[in-house]
């Protein structure tokens, strides 16, 4: 996989601007992922403990079928406030620093007027790559 970055513009924080990437694989679609445990409840209503428990759980869905954080190609971040979202800044980028790492792929955001399941703050879809071995 290589990271689409022209010599001549600005290289984006926390993101980047598109992946390419050749050969035989296999694609991996993820549903959104919201901010519950692993029974579907709500630990918290903090948006930034929403965002890891949805990422921690697109991490496990990446380890069921044998990949990793790494193979992330595109995330599409549906939120329910922008406010939130600010205030949130650090608290959301150490969630990422512990389940993805120093992974940038490419990512929308997406402010939204609510999710099907009120207490969501978040949701999370994920398409991944895993090259064949």
């Amino acid at each position: 996989m290589r990271t689409l970055q022209p010599a001549d513009w600005a290289k984006p924080k926390g993101f980047s601007h598109g992946v390419a990437f050749i050969g035989p694989g296999q694609w991996l679609v993820l549903a959104g992922q919201t901010g519950t445990n692993d029974q579907g409840e709500y630990e918290s209503d903090d948006l930034a403990a929403q965002v890891g428990a949805a990422l921690k759980r697109i991490v496990t869905l990446l380890r069921e079928a044998g990949a990793g954080p790494e193979h992330i190609v595109r995330l599409t971040w549906y939120l329910t406030s922008r406010e939130e979202y600010a205030a949130a800044g650090a608290g959301i980028a150490a969630a990422w620093r512990e389940t993805l790492g120093r992974h940038f792929p490419p990512s929308t955001l997406l402010y939204i007027s609510g999710l099907v399941d009120a207490r969501a703050k978040v949701e999370i879809e994920v398409t991944a790559f895993v090259p064949a071995r």
